[in-house]
């Protein structure tokens, strides 16, 4: 009984300890990655949740059970919040696209973590005299960082904007 006090203690005390020192480790400008806090937060709470079954060996192999479903869940919920900011971004530059004049910066923002873009056509032309494509400009700042990037799309058959470089 004393010893499974001690194991389970130890145990917690091991997953508070990893994930306050690996925190550091998956700092990139203030911020870890979604993917990254989700899988070791659910390492965590999988091992900790291991270490309530069994006793001895059979314990040891539920915390390692655990920490690995854990860890895999943690990070598919984490990857699917990054989503979030994609649905923004492709959203805009949709719209951007089917309707803003050359020009025209349209803006979105996830409330939820501060990321934020813009969108800009600089340009629009056809092919074949039935393909509309346009150049634009786009923005994206997480964690005070910009990055642009630059391309072209053009309608398809099915009147969707499709990214062609």
């Amino acid at each position: 009984m004393r010893r499974t006090k001690f194991l389970r203690a130890g145990l917690i005390s091991l997953g508070f300890i990893s994930l306050v020192l690996t925190s550091g480790c998956l700092q990139n400008n203030g911020a870890g990655t979604k993917e990254q806090f989700g899988t070791i937060g659910g390492a965590v709470i999988g091992g900790l949740l291991g270490a309530q079954i069994g006793d001895g060996s059979g314990q040891l192999a539920a915390v390692a059970a655990g920490t690995l479903l854990g860890a895999f869940i943690g990070n598919d919920i984490g990857a699917s919040l990054d989503k979030a900011d994609q649905l923004y971004a492709e959203r805009t530059a949709q719209t951007s696209l089917e309707s803003a004049p050359t020009g025209e910066t349209s803006s979105w923002a996830n409330p939820d973590n501060g990321h934020e873009g813009t969108f800009t056509p600089t340009d629009t032309y056809y092919i074949d005299d039935y393909t509309p494509c346009r150049e634009y400009q786009q923005t994206v700042t997480i964690g005070g960082r910009t990055e642009t990037a630059y391309g072209t799309a053009c309608r398809d058959a099915n009147g969707d904007w499709r990214i062609k470089s």
